[in-house]
């Protein structure tokens, strides 16, 4: 709407500011309404006070929604060993699941397809890319190369945190890791499809997301491949993006584990997805 007015020639200073107005009003008053529903439906609602429960920890740093406080918290848990993440499709570095863990001494890899967001990365976290903290590779990752660039990046077999969003092939990009065993798992999981079905998007190296609901995995089909890998889920973040595994001889009584994935299952809402606080910029 703004720019419709730029765009008049005889647009005035007072329209053009009016517009504005309307418009920090209109993000005021959603960010109102998702802050309403979350103190609701989240903070409020006995389902996640259940002491194994992740959920009420959810906290915004620098993730896509709750990620960051969740990861906090899991790895309050179990502890940390080495302190070293391997993230796949981080973006341009501002919204991601690790990028926070830097600020907190922690090292790893970042692997990014897109060449812009791979300039971005480049600029803007130039110290820690020259100090090794952080290892990026510009690569279009499949499931024949997957194990060859964490190899060449000296990844160990055995690192705390593994992310995976790539939007398509997330199943299939775990699955063919095996050889390496993180500590916990993060991997983004297609919400519309409910706990009782089991389904993945057919492998296809060449797969890029085209924005629909023909993407990824369900949440079962992630469930029974962490089952076979030896992980169990422990949560999902309350938008229905992201779910949180760990492994299983790091479970014990400090999570809420069940038979299938119904336990922590969240359904799809995306229309919570908002950035609280500033604009995210990031330059080390």
């Amino acid at each position: 709407m703004l720019f419709r007015w730029l765009n008049r020639p005889l647009a005035t200073a007072r329209v053009i500011k009016r517009e504005i107005l309307l418009l920090l009003r209109g993000r005021f008053l959603r960010d109102l309404m998702i802050s309403d529903y979350l103190q609701k439906h989240l903070h409020e609602n006995p389902k996640y006070q259940q002491p194994g429960k992740l959920n009420r920890f959810e906290h915004q740093v620098f993730s896509q929604n709750g990620e960051d406080g969740m990861l906090e918290e899991i790895f309050r848990r179990i502890g940390c060993q080495q302190r070293y993440f391997v993230e796949f499709g981080v973006g341009n570095g501002t919204e991601n699941n690790t990028a926070a863990l830097l600020f907190q001494s922690w090292r790893g890899l970042w692997l990014e397809a897109n060449a812009n967001s791979a300039r971005a990365i480049r600029k803007n976290f130039s110290r820690p890319l020259a100090s090794s903290q952080l290892i990026f590779r510009e690569a279009f990752l499949t499931r024949e190369n997957i194990c060859s660039q964490l190899e060449r990046a000296g990844v160990p077999h055995e690192f705390d945190l593994l992310s995976i969003d790539v939007d398509g092939n997330d199943f299939h990009f775990w699955e063919a890791l095996q050889e390496y065993r993180p500590r916990v798992v993060v991997i983004e999981y297609n919400a519309i499809f409910s706990p009782s079905i089991s389904w993945t998007l057919p492998y296809d190296p060449t797969t890029v997301w085209d924005r629909s609901s023909w993407t990824g995995s369900s949440l079962q089909a992630l469930f029974e491949l962490g089952t076979r890998l030896g992980y169990e889920l422990v949560g999902c973040n309350f938008s229905g993006v992201n779910a949180f595994f760990v492994r299983r001889d790091l479970v014990g009584d400090r999570f809420l584990v069940g038979p299938d994935c119904e336990l922590h299952y969240e359904p799809p809402r995306y229309f919570l997805h908002t950035r609280w606080g500033h604009c995210r910029r990031i330059e080390m």
